[in-house]
């Protein structure tokens, strides 16, 4: 019993990160596409909330549940493959914190040129663009880490 839930809890969870992480990051690049800063700014705040309400619960849901998987299936800390996936959750939060600022910034800068009747900005832009460039790695990471949950390779 206590296994089923924590493996659901973890799943979950996992499933939750990828699908908010993958919805974010589609919302957010198609509105930034329309050059409708109205759209854009509103698009930009929802996404803000959705990734802190969604993706950092998320993001702490998974190591709680992946360590007490861990010590209730008595697998060691240093499995090799427990070892690639702490490399590659390490790997999509090194991206993942950079980019949540970046959403933050280009949201008020969004939200600033709305309610100014002026364009998205030139600096909103490029955080988009690296905005866009730091989600492969996190996503690559997140989904090699899939993975290695399924496979538990030797």
């Amino acid at each position: 019993m206590i296994y089923e839930a924590l493996k659901t809890l973890h799943v979950l969870s996992a499933a939750v990160l990828f699908g908010t992480g993958m919805g974010i990051a589609f919302f957010q690049f198609m509105a930034w596409r329309t050059k409708d800063v109205a759209l854009f700014a509103g698009v930009a705040r929802l996404t803000v909330i959705a990734d802190w309400l969604f993706t950092a619960s998320a993001v702490i849901a998974q190591p709680i549940t992946g360590v007490a998987l861990m010590l209730h299936v008595g697998y060691s800390w240093n499995e090799p493959w427990l070892l690639w996936a702490y490399a590659l959750y390490a790997v999509a939060g090194l991206f993942w914190a950079p980019v949540v600022a970046m959403q933050m910034r280009v949201a008020k800068l969004a939200s600033e040129a709305r309610d100014a009747g002026a364009p998205i900005p030139e600096e909103a832009h490029r955080l988009m663009q690296a905005w866009f460039w730091c989600g492969w790695p996190a996503f690559a990471a997140v989904l090699a880490t899939y993975w290695l949950m399924i496979a538990r390779p030797a």
